[in-house]
């Protein structure tokens, strides 16, 4: 099970950071509508929802949701993504896989993907082709 686990993880990872990068780093600050967070913010909040679900649902230590300040431009933003993914991945190689951390870790994905779905949107109203999908 953690094998799988930690594959499908990759799968996310990749993605996610395939659809990070295929924003141009000065267009981060890109919002398809002033409502809206921009590009930076959102890849931003999946970072800190991979760490904040890490915390609660796979590491299942009691985390209020307490966002950092925002990353200021692509490179940190995904140096973040980045660690959070790695965070998220060695604490799945290191606890063991019960139900609840199951559960815990496909919520993460959930939450992963509805967000890069969003990202891969925002993407297209820059006319840029997002990254094509891997399974």
């Amino acid at each position: 099970m953690k094998a799988q686990l930690l594959s499908t993880l990759e799968n996310a990872r990749q993605y996610t950071m395939n659809v990070a990068t295929a924003m141009p780093a000065d267009s981060y600050a890109f919002k398809p509508d002033a409502a809206i967070w921009s590009f930076n913010e959102l890849l931003h909040h999946i970072g800190y929802g991979i760490a904040w679900c890490n915390d609660n649902y796979i590491l299942q230590k009691n985390a209020d949701w307490n966002p950092p300040a925002i990353t200021k431009d692509a490179a940190a933003t995904q140096e973040y993504l980045s660690k959070s993914f790695d965070a998220l991945q060695k604490s799945i190689e290191n606890v063991d896989t019960d139900e609840k951390v199951i559960h815990g870790f496909y919520a993460t994905l959930d939450h992963i993907t509805h967000h890069r779905g969003q990202a891969t949107t925002y993407l297209r109203c820059y006319d840029i082709t997002p990254p094509e999908y891997t399974y």
